[in-house]
């Protein structure tokens, strides 16, 4: 397997785990409690993440991590449990499926990213698939709720374009965990206002808020905002789609739900869009690396004949330049030495 496709893959691990948010807060956390799930996902496990790196943001980086925070985690969550609590969950997923394409429209614009035809076709056939797999005919549409589906895909939009834009100027543990208590920190007062702390919490609340604090938002960020620094965002952004396809998954063989045949048209769908936005990602880097080939042209081969050849011809007529000059041909023989008497 290439660095490139490891990467994909290690990437594709954080919606991954996302799609299996749904199954642990409604069978381990307390009921009514949207907000307060996402404030303990996010502030316990970026602060665990910041005390691991032992850095803090320098300069521009304050104001940049609270606003990478503020699109990626907390306001990001907040419009997200807003769509949940008024929509049902198929048409808050598939609000939330439009994030490829707006990525795809950022991405030329904020990141000098070409879109191609086939990354946009991706993003489209996405959506139509998540369409399939989690709406229902009978599915009510909420003003506010759409709203708030929307904005969220839209600030996640952003902070993944964002992201790939600033770069990262620490560790992958510190960045992560900046953007992890600057949203956390934004929900804060927002969950104390609203929702209030809960009188009592028992152990199953407790691995609950374990289970998606350390893997579903400590790991899982981790490696998206990896794959998001290294991969181009019309990459990134389909793996999402990977997230609703796992929670209808998890549906069916842990809670017994059915699946119709337009939910698997639509998973096939979902898996067509991720092979296509992989591979209108891998043709731009073919050609880069193709272009950018930093081999030396390789160095003409002299003539057979002319190589081999020419070093002794060239002794030849030096030998008779200087017998030339010398004004000599072949010596007479000496004469014979008279006897000794």
């Amino acid at each position: 397997m290439s660095n490139r496709a490891l990467l994909i893959a290690t990437t594709a691990v954080a919606p991954l785990v996302w799609g299996s948010t749904y199954l642990a807060t409604t069978e381990l956390l307390p009921p009514g409690r949207p907000l307060l799930a996402a404030l303990l996902r996010a502030l316990p496990a970026g602060l665990l993440l910041v005390l691991l790196a032992r850095r803090l943001p320098t300069g521009s980086w304050w104001w940049r991590a609270a606003v990478l925070g503020a699109l990626n985690i907390g306001v990001f969550f907040a419009l997200l449990f807003v769509a949940a609590h008024r929509l049902p969950g198929g048409v808050a997923a598939v609000l939330g499926a439009v994030q490829p394409l707006l990525v795809a429209a950022l991405a030329p614009r904020l990141l000098g990213e070409r879109t191609t035809a086939l990354a946009a076709a991706a993003a489209g056939t996405g959506f139509l698939g998540v369409a399939l797999l989690v709406l229902r005919a009978d599915a009510r549409l909420d003003a506010l709720g759409a709203t708030a589906a929307l904005a969220g895909a839209v600030a996640m939009a952003f902070g993944t374009v964002l992201t790939r834009r600033w770069g990262q100027p620490a560790p992958l543990l510190a960045t992560t965990g900046w953007q992890l208590v600057a949203g956390g920190l934004l929900l804060l007062p927002l969950t104390l206002a609203v929702e209030g702390l809960p009188a009592t919490l028992n152990a199953t609340h407790a691995a609950g808020f374990a289970y998606l604090g350390l893997l579903g938002t400590a790991l899982a960020y981790v490696l998206w905002f990896r794959g998001v620094a290294a991969l181009p965002a019309t990459v990134v952004a389909p793996l999402g789609l990977l997230s609703p396809l796992v929670a209808t998954v998890l549906g069916w063989a842990v809670l017994g739900q059915s699946l119709t045949g337009g939910q698997l048209l639509g998973a096939g769908l979902v898996l067509t869009a991720l092979a296509a936005a992989q591979l209108a990602g891998a043709r731009p880097a073919v050609r880069a690396a193709l272009e950018s080939d930093p081999r030396p042209a390789p160095r003409p081969a002299l003539p057979p004949v002319a190589g081999r050849v020419a070093p002794a011809a060239a002794r030849v007529s030096r030998a008779r330049a200087c017998a030339a000059a010398a004004g000599a041909g072949p010596r007479p023989p000496a004469a014979p030495r008279a006897p000794v008497p």
